[in-house]
């Protein structure tokens, strides 16, 4: 299992690699990829710290693939495809414990990059 996972990880890690010139890398490990913003969090409790943008955790039992502009954003949410939304724990958090098909890759590159225009709008990169 932990092999089809490493899979699972840098597949799903590769979706974010993609964005990379407009985000700030935080952990780059065999186990997580996040990143954040490059721009101090409007919120006042980040304390001018970056956002959180997105991240894929290796655990136990499954990868998961975070998205925080899907909790920003009631429009986004709204589009993720109920082929996806049966992967959803929570409002940013798909699981996966296979690599997902091509449609559902598809799926979570359009979110990101819808993700990433939408802080762009909001000047949050």
């Amino acid at each position: 299992m932990a092999d089809s996972f490493a899979v699972v990880f840098d597949t799903l890690t590769g979706v974010l690699r993609r964005h990379v010139e407009l985000l700030t890398v935080q952990a780059d490990t065999v186990s997580e990829y996040t990143l954040h913003t490059r721009t101090p969090s409007p919120f006042p409790q980040h304390k001018g710290k970056p956002m959180f943008f997105a991240q894929v955790r290796k655990g136990k039992a499954y990868v998961s693939f975070h998205l925080m502009p899907l909790y920003m954003n009631e429009k986004l949410s709204a589009t993720v495809s109920p082929e996806l939304k049966k992967r959803m724990q929570g409002k940013t958090c798909f699981n996966f414990k296979s690599g997902p098909d091509p449609e559902l890759l598809r799926e979570l590159e359009r979110l990101t990059e819808a993700g990433l225009a939408c802080f762009a709008e909001r000047k949050w990169l």
